[in-house]
């Protein structure tokens, strides 16, 4: 994430995939270089991030996997974990 950071452009922070020219960027934020952490923070929380954690749903997931899209998968046990591995990420 924090290469993501370093690399991010104003609407449009995460690339798809990292280069290795990325990841020898010289820069504070970049941990692959920089061991410990950044110098200032990278990322807040938003406000329903927050609310979500303090006030949870109740559900009897356990697992979850997001697929190409970013949608979130979820499962109550790890069978079916393995199944939303086997059906959205391969």
């Amino acid at each position: 994430a924090t290469v993501q950071y370093v690399v991010g452009k104003p609407n449009n922070w995460w690339k798809k995939d990292l280069t290795k020219q990325d990841l020898a960027i010289n820069s504070p934020y970049n941990t692959y270089l920089h061991p410990g952490l950044p110098p200032q923070p990278i990322a807040n929380p938003g406000l329903a991030a927050l609310q979500a954690a303090v006030n949870p749903d109740l559900t009897n997931y356990l697992y979850y996997v997001s697929d190409s899209s970013g949608y979130n998968h979820y499962a109550e046990d790890l069978a079916g974990h393995q199944a939303n591995i086997a059906q959205y990420l391969q």
